[in-house]
This record gives C-alpha cells, sequence and structure tokens, in this order.
C-alpha cells in the first residue's frame, strides 16, 4: 500500500481515478448520489487550479483504492461558505476537508485515521488556518434505503477531535438513486479548532 500526498496540478492525472472512485462510494448510504463521472470530474477540477489544495491517494498495486481531499474553505461553493459568514467566521481561516472514500475491502486498516490526520498536518503546516471543517449529509434514522447494519461516523469524527455544529447547515441538490430529479439535502458541518 502506497500513500501518495498531491497539490494543485500533480492531481491533474488522477482526476478520472478520483472521480470513478467517489462515484461509486458516494452512491452508498447516506448520500445515495446519482452522478456521473462527468459531473465528479468536472466538481474536482477546482483542485488542480489551487496550489493547497491536497489530495491523498492510497494506492495498492497501481490501483487507486481511496481518496481524501482538501482545499480552502474561501475556494469552495457560496453554500459552503455561507454558514461560515453568519456565524462570524471567516472562510479564509477554516480548511475544508472533502469526501473521504474507500473501497470497503480496505476500511478497517487505519487509512481513514491517516487521511484526517494528513489533512490536518497539512492545513497546520500551510498556516493561517485556525479550523478544519467538512460538512455530512444528513437523513432521518427511518429513510427507506438506510441499512439495517448502518453505523454512522459521528464517533469516529468526534475521536478525531472535531465537534458536530447541529446550527451550521447548508443545502445541495443532487438527484438520489431512486430520485427522477434533483432534490435539496440538508447538510451540516463539523469544525476543529486548530489553535487550541
Amino acid at each position: 500500500m502506497e500513500i501518495r500526498l498531491l497539490h494543485g496540478a500533480a492531481i491533474a492525472p488522477y482526476i478520472d481515478d478520483i472521480a470513478r472512485l467517489r462515484l461509486t462510494l458516494l452512491r452508498e448510504f447516506p448520500y445515495l448520489y446519482e452522478g456521473t463521472p462527468e459531473c465528479e470530474a468536472d466538481a474536482l477540477r477546482r483542485y488542480i487550479d489551487c496550489e493547497c489544495s491536497l489530495a491523498i491517494l492510497a494506492v495498492d498495486e497501481g490501483r487507486v483504492v481511496g481518496a481524501s481531499t482538501g482545499l480552502p474553505l474561501s475556494d469552495k461553493s457560496e453554500a459552503l461558505r455561507q454558514p461560515f459568514l453568519e456565524q462570524g467566521r471567516d472562510p479564509r481561516t477554516v480548511y475544508y476537508f472533502g469526501k473521504s472514500v474507500l473501497l470497503p475491502a480496505y476500511r478497517g486498516r487505519g487509512l481513514g485515521v491517516r487521511f484526517f490526520i494528513e489533512r490536518e498536518s497539512y492545513a497546520h503546516k500551510l498556516g493561517g488556518f485556525h479550523y478544519c471543517a467538512f460538512s455530512a449529509v444528513e437523513r432521518p434514522n427511518g429513510h427507506p434505503r438506510r441499512p439495517d447494519d448502518y453505523k454512522p461516523l459521528h464517533g469516529f469524527w468526534r475521536n478525531r477531535g472535531f465537534l458536530h455544529q447541529p446550527s451550521m447547515r447548508a443545502s445541495y441538490a443532487w438527484r438520489d438513486l431512486d430520485e427522477a430529479d434533483e432534490s435539496d439535502k440538508t447538510l451540516s458541518f463539523w469544525l476543529k479548532d486548530l489553535l487550541l
């Protein structure tokens, strides 16, 4: 297993690999995302244009089996910046953790922890960031596509030092696997203070 840390233009050769992996794994609950490889690749291109971006790849025998991303919040969409502005937090002081995806056969080996450590370490190295943050989709407990064995990652995130901020919410639209059209989804935020 090899862990690769890439920034800016160095991410470009891996965009399609990351997009395919994200598309496959974001179809799982709770995201249930019915996207296209092209849409995912387009969304990831902003990482190429930002020299402060980070892509962490887990590569096994030449195949990307896991990926995690990070980017200054100031380079993310207005929908993600707005909840911070409403609370008087400057988006330029927040390093935003994108999705982490890992093929099921590679879970439980510490790679998820490694993704968090590497992103936080990079935010510290860059300097000027007061917080690390990420968002997670909220689904009701009785959602019809919720697997019986589903376990939320809240405990894992708390163990990494992140605190849930239920008052900070954003709305994003995408098409679920069983939807004909896009619908709004609620995201809530998790923050870690880097200055403590």
